[in-house]
Parts: structure tokens; sequence; C-alpha cells
């Protein structure tokens, strides 16, 4: 098992530079899985949003913007890739520092740090590129005007970031708009905060201009709200819980800001009973809702199964959940690591516990692993005989558990897969490719998995709808989150435009 690395102590990164909170609080920062205290992280208030904000400004203005909102998308790339490349440089020590800040297997926060470096390396290549997207000419009907369209930087943005990918969330907002010009504030959640600290360092190291990116921890009424009801911030991204999003919403409108949120979900998994492996789906059926403990906005966590193969299907689940290793996440192997925090732990736990006082069966799971007598640990956990009415069934858990509905017809299984409030994902699984391009046209989520569930794909558009938000993250609908367009049209003739007569010369 790998040794857990040392915690430095950092402050807010603000201007470049690091700084104490203005009244000195710090937050311990607790390992899930071991639920020790193994360091802290700074408790931001309004005074230090101001300043935050205030070197954002300042490096947005600067010069007229020329050192980085106005200086070409080549410039700002150069930045973004020597970021990647320190990230890559670190993977192993961040990886380390994620697992003991989140509880995923360390094999994940590898994956995670690799994704990371390759976002930054995506949008760098789209930082580039949009130098040869300026001034693209609108073709007109009428010869005495020319016009051109400007993609520019909105100006200073808010970002406020969870803590299931803690540093992968992060760079979903901080990569675009920097390759944008924008100037950041970046809030990471305070249950997971150390690595976004460390991508400062790593700003620092590669001499990223002062104020183009500052971080700031703590919680969110003390720090966060400050960033969105900012009247100097220009636009908040946030990823993060819906009752949250409402929040930011509610405080960006008072001034018309511009907000793009990614919020919760409960998305279905339709299998239908012409699958002919049936290990392959239960995989995914797996992936789909164990994977990072459950704690993924996207997570597939509704399955629904044709009634032919349900019986069948559920035993082979069942077994293969009892062959998961759930384990300290340093452990090679673990594929089931902790959750974040006691909070969640005991919310999940209700969860299964209200499921079963409404007459659902636990299947499997449902509570702490016996091999494990501390830390956030939860069994993976199915749960059947459901009714739509269950809050297991229409409320978000954010956790290792799956709830299952059994269907007889592909239009039941639709309406099934569509009654929620939410619609950030959806999957269908079935050896029908035609029916599965049928599925995925009706089911009312932003993406739409066949015959897999999960892949998160840098180049693909990210984001959901209903009340799992709107606006799209990753590829170059990411970026242009970021931007905004400017229309400039010249009048061309060197006679008068003629609308009104000329005052006759004496």
């Amino acid at each position: 098992m790998a040794a857990p690395p040392a915690i430095p102590r950092r402050g807010l990164f603000i201007g470049g530079g690091w700084r104490e909170p203005t009244l000195g609080r710090r937050i311990p920062v607790i390992n899930p899985a071991t639920e020790d205290t193994i360091g802290d992280i700074p408790a931001a208030t309004a005074e230090d949003v101001e300043l935050a904000v205030a070197a954002a400004r300042s490096a947005f203005l600067l010069d007229g913007g020329s050192r980085w909102a106005r200086a070409s998308g080549a410039t700002r790339a150069k930045y973004l890739n020597a970021i990647a490349t320190k990230i890559k440089e670190k993977i192993s020590y961040l990886a380390l520092l994620e697992t003991v800040d989140s509880g995923k297997p360390k094999d994940e926060a590898v994956a995670d740090m690799d994704d990371v470096a390759a976002c930054f390396e995506f949008y760098a290549g789209l930082a580039e590129a949009l130098d040869g997207k300026q001034h693209a000419p609108i073709s007109l009907p009428m010869e005495e005007f020319k016009t051109y369209v400007l993609k520019e930087p909105i100006g200073v943005v808010g970002l406020i970031t969870p803590w299931n990918y803690p540093l992968l969330m992060a760079t979903w907002k901080v990569a675009p708009a920097l390759a944008a010009g924008c100037t950041a504030v970046l809030k990471p959640s305070e249950l997971a905060s150390l690595t976004c600290l460390e991508l400062g360092a790593i700003c620092e190291e590669v001499g990223l201009p002062s104020g183009v990116l500052n971080i700031i921890t703590g919680l969110g009424p003390d720090a966060g709200a400050p960033i969105a009801s900012h009247p100097h911030v220009d636009k908040i991204a946030f990823t993060g819980s819906t009752a949250t999003g409402k929040t930011i919403m509610t405080a960006a409108a008072q001034m018309v800001k511009p907000v793009s949120l990614e919020l919760g979900g409960k998305s279905p998994l339709v299998i239908f009973d012409d699958v002919a492996d049936i290990d392959k789906a239960v995989e995914w059926a797996m992936f789909g809702c164990f994977f990072n403990s459950g704690q993924v906005c996207s997570a597939t966590s509704r399955l629904l199964l044709h009634e032919k193969i349900a019986e069948r299907f559920l035993d082979r689940l069942v077994e293969w959940a009892k062959n998961i290793k759930i384990s300290d996440p340093l452990e090679e192997g673990c594929r089931l690591g902790s959750v974040i925090s006691k909070g969640q732990y005991e919310k999940i736990k209700k969860f299964i516990s209200t499921a079963r006082s409404e007459g659902a069966t636990i299947l499997h799971g449902g509570d702490r692993p016996k091999h494990l007598g501390k830390g956030f640990f939860i069994e993976p956990t199915i749960i059947t005989d459901v009714s739509t009415s269950m809050q297991i069934w229409r409320e978000e858990v954010f956790g290792p558990v799956i709830c299952v509905k059994v269907f007889k017809t592909e239009s039941e299984a639709v309406e099934l897969a569509n009654d929620t409030h939410y619609g950030l994902a959806g999957g269908v699984i079935s050896d029908d490719l035609e029916r599965c391009e049928r599925i995925a046209k009706v089911i009312h989520s932003g993406i739409v998995w066949i015959n897999c569930s999960q892949p998160t794909l840098v180049q693909a558009p990210w984001g959901g709808n209903k009340r799992s938000g709107f606006g799209r993250e990753l590829g170059e609908w990411g970026l242009e989150n970021y931007l905004s367009v400017k229309q400039v049209t010249r009048y061309c003739k060197d006679e008068l435009y003629g609308w009104y007569q000329r005052p006759s010369k004496l």
C-alpha cells in the first residue's frame, strides 16, 4: 500500500501569491477512509473574495487586456500546456493527495489526473485555434456593409466546483475559461480542496500572470455566496446540487449575470432482453452506479430491466457486487473506496433505511462492510421492489446505491426512464442498434450512452436538461461558455447613406 503523502499547508492563492485568510480561520481536512485529521485549509470570507476578485479584474484589464484577455490564443496556450506538463510530472503525488482527501481508489485518482492533463492540453489547442476564428466574415445580401465576428472573453468568472472529482471538475472550468482569455476565481468544495490548492502552486511554477487564476477555499455561505453575488464577477459556472444551483441563479439574477449550471441527476439505464452477453451488461450497470462510490452526478442509478431477463440479471449483479474489493483506497486493486464525509455517509444510510420502510427490498448491501471498522464505507447496494412514488426512485442519493424496476415493453421503458425531474444522462443496452438509436432520441437528457455507461470524453459536450441545469462543458461547447460574441459592421461606400436629405448649400 502506498504511503500517505505529506499534506502541504497552503494559504489562499490570490494575485499570483499566497496569503492567510483575513480572519485567520482554517478548516480541518479529514481522510474519509480513516476518519483521521490530516491537515487543514484556509477558511476564506467575503473580505478574501474581494481581494481575489480585485486581483482577477486587475489581471483582466492590465495594459488594456493585452497581457491576457486580448493576448493571442497561442500565448495563453503556452501556459495551459505548461500546466499540463507539470500535472503529468506530479501525477503520482496529486493522485495520492486526491485519494486521501476524497476517499476514492488510488487507481481512479490516477485516471483523474491523466484526464486533468488531457483537458488542459485540449483547451490549449482550442485557444490556438481561436486566433484563426477571429474576424470570421458574415455573408450579407447588400454590398454597402461588411460584417465580421469577434469572440471575446466574458471577463472575470467565478468557478464553484464540487468534491466528487475535485481537481478534474475544477479543470473542466479553469482550462476553457483561461483558454478564452477570462480571469478566474475558483472556489472548490471545502470537503476536498487539496489538489485545487496544488493547482495554484503549479500556476506559480509556470509563471502564470499574476491574478489570472485565484483560488479561494472555504465554506459555501462564507466564500461561495460572495463570489456569486459579486458585482465585478461577470459570470458564474457552478457544478453541484440543484438546491445550491437555485440559490446561485437567484443571486446572479439580481445583476442579470450569466450562469451555467451542472446539477444533480437520477439517470436511467435501460437493459433489454435481447442482450446476448449478460455479464457485459452487468458490468456496465455496476460501473454506471458504483464507480467513484456512486458519487457521480450522471450515475445511472435507476436500473430498468426487461421482465424476461430481470431475475437472471439480478442474480449476476449480486454475484458481481459481492466480488468488488472494498478497502482502504490506497490498497492495490481497491475498486470501492469511502464516501466523502460522515454527513454524506449518514445521508446515504438514511436513503437506504427510508427505502426499506417504504416497502422496497434491499437485495444486497446497505451496510458498512464487516471487515472495515472505521472510515465512511458503504457496501454497493441493490434495491428492488421499488415504486415510482418512493424517495429512492425520485431523489439523487450520490452514493453506491442502485434501484431497480422491471418493464414489459419499450414504451413502458421510455416512460419510466423519463419519469424524473432531472435530465443529465441516460443509457440503453441492447443488441438491436436501431432500438438503441430510437431510445436515444426520446430519452430527455443531455447525454445518452448506448451499450455502456459513464464514458466522459473531453471532446464531447457535457450537460443536462430540466433540473440538471443548463449550459455545456467540455469540447468546443466548453470554450463557448466563456466567450462573448461581438458583431463588427463597417459601411464601405464613399457616398452618403442617403436616408436624410443633405442641407442646401448657400
